[in-house]
């Protein structure tokens, strides 16, 4: 695999594959967990992750690379083969998530800051060490009728550029994450309120990361898509497909090589109809995939239950889903393949 920036990021948006966001911070992972009564240990993490690492079908086939969790880059399987092993041999690239979680913007209420550049030259030097060789940082951009303000749209787009210089500066690929809240609150914003917003972000994280001095052709972003928020959908696929692909052609420059939309909110369906509508109604510059979490792991988890013998049903469960984004991802996929699973 070749150590540059370019080739890295252009193997993290290969044709049909996208990315497995298994980054769930230990408070995350025990919500996901409470909603199967699983206790959230060592343990049960890493049972869950084997399970989903283990799925050779999706990870050979739909899983180009894997975000990671600092407690996961650094776990092995049961049969203590490093989880990071494991992937690699799937072909697949292990990333890591490199920041601290959004903290309140101070002076800003009802907005966020995303924490932890203290020390992150460090930590990535570390992390590449351990294998990762794409990292993410996600800004979370408050939506409603007054928000976001520009000071905050700001401080989060300078962190962003911050970042991603220095995750190039360690052979690492940044993804650039700054998502407009859909489920926020209210979350009773229109389509049209959250395509001005989504414009503004874009337009300020790529002036930030051209100041500097981020090399657009080494990096991934991962944007929300324009949706009307959750308590006021009413928007059609195609409505959605059409708004993102407009805004992302006014804002991101053609030397990235891929978007990889996060599926924040979004029913796991839901997620997979719009990128399969954007990769089969338009066309773009840029590789147009996932890099989902729930939205491929929501149908694992229950079918697994944290039980052993639920392993294979969790694992058919997760490869269905990979695959059903697999095919999002060229513009293939059809409702009607959901009910043959």
């Amino acid at each position: 695999m070749s150590e540059r920036l370019e080739d890295i990021a252009i193997a993290m948006v290969a044709d049909g594959k996208g990315l497995l966001a298994a980054d769930e911070s230990t408070a995350t992972i025990k919500k996901r967990f409470d909603t199967i009564d699983l206790e959230s240990t060592a343990d049960s993490r890493r049972d869950y992750r084997e399970m989903l690492f283990r799925s050779q079908d999706a990870m050979r086939n739909n899983i180009s690379g894997v975000i990671l969790y600092d407690e996961t880059i650094r776990q092995s399987a049961k049969d203590g083969t490093p989880f990071v092993d494991i992937m690699k041999a799937d072909g697949c690239i292990p990333g890591i998530k490199v920041d601290a979680g959004a903290k309140p913007l101070a002076g800003y209420p009802g907005e966020t800051i995303t924490e932890g550049l203290d020390g992150l030259r460090e930590r990535l030097a570390e992390y590449h060490g351990l294998g990762a060789r794409f990292a993410k940082w996600r800004g979370v951009i408050s939506i409603s009728d007054t928000l976001p303000t520009w000071g905050a749209v700001k401080q989060n787009a300078q962190a962003l550029a911050r970042y991603a210089a220095l995750c190039q500066e360690a052979g690492i690929v940044p993804i650039v994450e700054p998502e407009v809240l859909m489920d926020g609150k209210p979350g009773t914003h229109s389509i049209e309120r959250c395509y001005e917003v989504t414009e503004l972000v874009l337009k300020t994280v790529f002036a930030e990361l051209y100041d500097a001095r981020v090399k657009f052709e080494g990096m991934i972003l991962k944007p929300n898509m324009v949706i009307d928020g959750q308590k006021a959908r009413k928007a059609s696929v195609d409505e959605v497909a059409e708004q993102t692909v407009r805004v992302l052609k006014a804002t991101v420059p053609a030397a990235v090589p891929g978007i990889a939309f996060l599926s924040g909110g979004q029913s796991d369906e839901e997620a997979t109809a719009h990128l399969s509508a954007m990769n089969a109604n338009f066309t773009t510059p840029w590789k147009l995939t996932f890099s989902y979490g729930r939205a491929l792991q929501a149908a694992a988890l229950s079918a697994w239950k944290g039980k052993s013998e639920n392993v294979a049903a969790g694992q058919r469960a997760f490869t269905h889903r990979a695959k059903m984004n697999g095919l999002a991802a060229m513009g293939g996929w059809k409702k009607d393949l959901e009910k043959a699973a």
